[in-house]
């Protein structure tokens, strides 16, 4: 088995001196917060523009979904587009789930750090009648849980 090598070590094997590597690193950075702060916009308006018409309950039947949904909470990050994906399903069926935005607040993305351990979005927290939290990750397998759990 290889020894393990040093990052400086493995960066002179490929030809970086680690102040290129620094560089490079802070320039590629920048490139994807200039990429987030031009798209940005762009990815909310489109939201917007192409969101779905909810489904029309009758009030009775609204006000139990409701009551279900406030034992849920979304974490996500505005423009993230696996996070406009759920936004969008939870707007198709009606539902008014809390959104929580993991990635300025610092309490939510605290939390949602001590429970899942790790900022990943879309998540959805699923608390039960006796208070206990499950997490649920990834746009699609949260679509699934929320299509049929609220699907009529």
């Amino acid at each position: 088995m290889k020894p393990s090598l040093t990052l400086a070590q493995d960066l002179r094997q490929v030809g970086l001196t680690p102040s290129l590597f620094i560089t490079m690193k802070t320039f590629v950075r920048l490139f994807f917060k200039s990429l987030r702060l031009l798209l940005g916009p762009v990815m909310r308006l489109w939201e917007v523009v192409s969101r779905p018409k909810g489904v029309v309950r009758a009030p009775a039947q609204q006000a139990a979904i409701d009551a279900q949904c406030r034992n849920l909470a979304l974490y996500q990050f505005k423009t993230c587009p696996f996070c406009i994906k759920v936004r969008q399903e939870m707007c198709r069926l009606s539902l008014n789930i809390e959104r929580r935005d993991a990635q300025k607040d610092g309490e939510n993305r605290a939390e949602l750090m001590l429970g899942l351990g790790q900022p990943k979005v879309p998540c959805l927290k699923i608390t039960d009648a006796a208070g206990n939290n499950q997490w649920l990750v990834e746009s699609g397998a949260i679509n699934a849980y929320l299509r049929g759990r609220f699907a009529a």
